[in-house]
């Protein structure tokens, strides 16, 4: 086990995580599975839905970091609360981007590039302001058609869709039907041989909807921000809303603010906070 290191921790709508400084890869390494899960320990460790390592893309040799090189600066290393590693994290990108302004110099007033599994991504402060909300650039969803979910005996419709991780957006009547979320909801594996996060989502208004998450490798989580963006999508699809119509979408932490817009990219904006900092002794 690595010892005597910086760590931060932060959250999305109290979608938390631990912020691991490395910014030239000298520090975790490949960021061993047993580390992260330890970390995101909630009884024996720090406690958090995943963990986000701050890497240089020059000096990461993912794939993915490889191909950010000359386009973004730094990386995101996202990994879930049981150590397997993400493509993608909404909230954590905020996060991400709140800890560069803060304590590696970037520079609220422009937009943000950051490397991540699913590409370079554009991170934006609103009116430059380093404490407001974060807004992020998540790419075109792909919406990959019909599936289904279960919760016990209890099953529904989904709608399957990507945002570089995959989503089954399912609409119940209440929040409640999802029952405890201690174990992944049932799923086709077909559909999603690597597991998949599930959104039972329910309407509460014109251009607003509530949801609860399970997040695979984490479990239920307080918010998830590509799961917001699924389920705005699978929303404004049913709805038949005109694109560049805002969303609110009620989290347990909070509440999250997406759009599709009219060039096929869906925007996510909400807070991101750091909370505190320290020595993993």
């Amino acid at each position: 086990m690595t010892h005597g290191f910086r760590f931060l921790k932060g959250h999305g709508t109290e979608n938390d995580f631990v912020v691991l400084p490395d910014p030239d890869g000298s520090v975790h390494g490949d960021l061993a599975p047993g580390l992260v899960a330890r970390l995101c320990d909630r009884h024996a460790g720090l406690g958090a839905d995943g963990v986000l390592r701050v890497v240089r893309t020059a000096s990461y040799d993912d794939p993915a970091s490889v191909a950010a090189r000359g386009r973004a600066e730094w990386f995101m290393d996202y990994r879930n609360a049981d150590g397997s590693t993400s493509e993608m994290c909404g909230n954590g990108l905020r996060v991400f981007a709140r800890y560069l302004v803060a304590h590696e110099g970037a520079d609220p007033g422009q937009p943000l590039p950051i490397g991540t599994r699913t590409g370079v991504l554009v991170v934006t402060f609103q009116d430059g302001d380093p404490d407001g909300a974060v807004s992020v650039d998540m790419g075109r969803p792909q919406v990959l058609g019909e599936t289904k979910v279960a919760v016990g005996e209890r099953s529904w419709p989904a709608l399957h869709v990507s945002m570089g991780n995959p989503h089954a957006v399912a609409f119940v009547d209440s929040l409640d039907d999802a029952g405890a979320l201690l174990e992944p909801p049932g799923h086709d594996p077909a559909d999603y041989p690597e597991g998949v996060n599930v959104e039972f989502v329910v309407r509460r208004g014109a251009g607003h909807v509530a949801m609860r998450v399970h997040e695979r490798g984490s479990g239920e989580t307080r918010s998830c921000g590509t799961g917001a963006c699924a389920a705005m999508v699978a929303s404004a699809l049913a709805d038949g809303a005109d694109r560049n119509t805002p969303y609110a979408v009620d989290v347990l932490g909070g509440t999250l603010e997406v759009t599709w817009t009219d060039e096929d990219r869906v925007v996510l904006t909400g807070p991101a906070v750091i909370v505190a900092e320290g020595t993993w002794i």
